[in-house]
């Protein structure tokens, strides 16, 4: 992107913020009838309300480091401390937030100016040193950041002035500042270590933090966006049992949940004060091969379990049609990169049977390791199970409890699930799952071409010629990679309807984890 079209950026959003403030003076019903006063007033946003979330995860192992966010706990907490150089609207493109101005006309040498007068929950007035330090500590190996593949990309981050700064890239990078809209990019105060306690710049200031129990946050008044947030005080709780979570929810001991298996929809429509929000999303569960040892290296093993896999099947038995048929790559229809002309994998017992055979495969005993904590995934690997056995594959179904399976089994088996959560950039999702060299590669796949392309694609400013690239890499997943990805998967959160402002995201739960900035209490 040149420099032009990144101040083009910045002012668009300009001007859209003004317009947002000028008609926010009457709101409109879906009939397109101007509403009573007394409609309009329920609908506008309102300070006050102390609410409860309930996430899926709960350990001792929850953080303030926003750097080593790993969880949806972890990202909800750190959206409330903290904020980023920039945010991501509906569309996945990146907006001014603490960066007023993101600028490059070579994708590789990037210009920042950071907002006047924010302040951080201590009084720390905000300065680009700040920015400095945050973005380098990802690189430091003892930090252990869990973007720290992203951020070897950073060759140089130099202050220029008080408020701006210089970020030299590694190679081109159209990207830049999609990525910096990542929680794990809050924006922390020079020199900070300590993290019992969190210092950001987020709509919220911390009030209490319990690992493992729960975490309280109340309205940050010096926010720099002006009038936000709405909500006074937010409890994060963690509640790992699905069911547990909807009953939770319906009692009224907590007003939004995220997570609800599709099961779950009837049971939570059926009360007359809550609903579901669905986001279509990126989010998949795939079973993985690993390509590092036999007998799954093998390609007709491969490519064996590609054709028994029955999606159609998997997206209506399990996710009862709440999510949308995937072809074994990563880059869900609704992108703007997908690749519409690969065709469409399907079940074929006869094609699978013929890749056994040719591959001295009949007769082959594997376990397959799987566990609710990959969403689906026990049941994927019964219906796995059943249609291996007609074609000669004997496949026993490990299920794995969900705690600790992340850490004890998850890329440790030549045959098993993993799950993962939607990204902003075809880039990001490459980069941290497929190129060879990346930490969750979790097939051990290796693909020179793959990883020739996706250098080559972050620099590319043609948009034409940058979605060929991506259009080869989704060719190449298909095609060679040990990864099965029968569906990608809808967000489906529960909520109190007297909770206001909620829109789907396609990024995560809880309006990509950014929901407590943006809703109102109704009550």
């Amino acid at each position: 992107m040149t420099g032009s079209e990144d101040n083009a950026r910045s002012e668009g959003y300009s001007r859209r913020n003004i317009l947002g403030q000028a008609g926010a003076g009457f709101l409109a019903s879906a009939s397109g009838l101007l509403l009573p006063e007394a409609a309009l007033a329920a609908q506008r946003p309102r300070v006050g309300g102390r609410i409860r979330v309930a996430g899926t995860t709960s350990s001792t192992a929850d953080t303030l480091d926003p750097a080593k966010g790993a969880n949806n706990g972890d990202y909800l907490r750190h959206e409330m401390l903290y904020s980023k150089l920039t945010e991501l609207d509906g569309d996945l493109r990146a907006q001014p937030a603490l960066a007023v101005r993101v600028v490059s006309n070579d994708q590789k040498a990037w210009h920042l100016r950071l907002r006047k007068g924010v302040t951080f929950h201590d009084g720390k007035t905000l300065d680009a040193d700040d920015v400095v330090y945050t973005l380098l500590r990802h690189k430091n190996p003892s930090v252990g950041s869990k973007l720290a593949g992203i951020a070897g990309q950073f060759a140089e981050v130099k202050a220029t002035g008080p408020l701006d700064l210089r970020i030299t890239l590694t190679g081109r990078n159209a990207d830049l500042p999609e990525i910096l809209a990542q929680s794990h990019f809050g924006i922390l105060a020079t020199g900070t270590k300590d993290f019992q306690t969190a210092n950001g710049t987020g709509p919220y200031r911390l009030a209490q933090f319990r690992p493992g129990i729960r975490t309280l946050v109340r309205r940050n008044p010096h926010y720099w966006k002006n009038g936000r947030p709405y909500l006074e005080e937010v409890e994060l709780i963690g509640i790992p049992d699905e069911v547990s979570r909807v009953n939770a929810l319906l009692s009224g001991d907590v007003h939004m949940i995220c997570a609800v298996n599709p099961r779950s929809v009837r049971r939570i429509n059926a009360s007359s004060g809550h609903a579901i929000l669905e986001s279509k999303s990126g989010l998949y569960t795939n079973l993985i091969a690993a390509q590092d040892r036999l007998p799954t290296s093998n390609p007709h093993f491969v490519a064996a379990l590609k054709y028994l896999m029955d999606r159609p099947l998997i997206n209506r038995a399990l996710f009862r049609n709440y999510g949308m048929i995937a072809n074994d790559h990563p880059i869900p229809p609704f992108h703007p990169y997908y690749n519409k002309d690969l065709p469409q994998i399907a079940l074929d017992l006869d094609k699978a049977k013929w890749h056994i055979n040719k591959g001295g495969l009949t007769g082959v005993r594997l376990p397959i390791y799987a566990s609710a904590a990959a969403e689906g995934s026990v049941d994927m690997a019964s219906i796995l199970q059943e249609y291996g056995s007609r074609v000669g594959l004997k496949l026993a179904v490990n299920r794995m409890p969900a705690d600790g399976y992340w850490s004890t089994h998850w890329m440790k088996h030549p045959l098993g699930f993993g799950n993962c959560n939607p990204r902003p950039t075809a880039d990001m999702i490459f980069s941290l799952f497929f190129k060879s060299d990346a930490q969750w590669n979790e097939s051990r796949w290796k693909n020179p071409r793959f990883d020739s392309l996706l250098l080559e694609a972050r620099g590319e400013r043609d948009e034409g010629k940058r979605k060929a690239m991506y259009s080869e890499m989704q060719a190449l997943v298909k095609h060679h990679c040990g990864v099965v990805i029968p569906a990608f998967i809808s967000l489906l959160d529960g909520y109190d309807r007297r909770l206001k402002g909620l829109s789907p995201n396609p990024l995560g739960g809880f309006m990509g984890y950014t929901f407590a900035e943006h809703v109102w209490w109704q009550g």
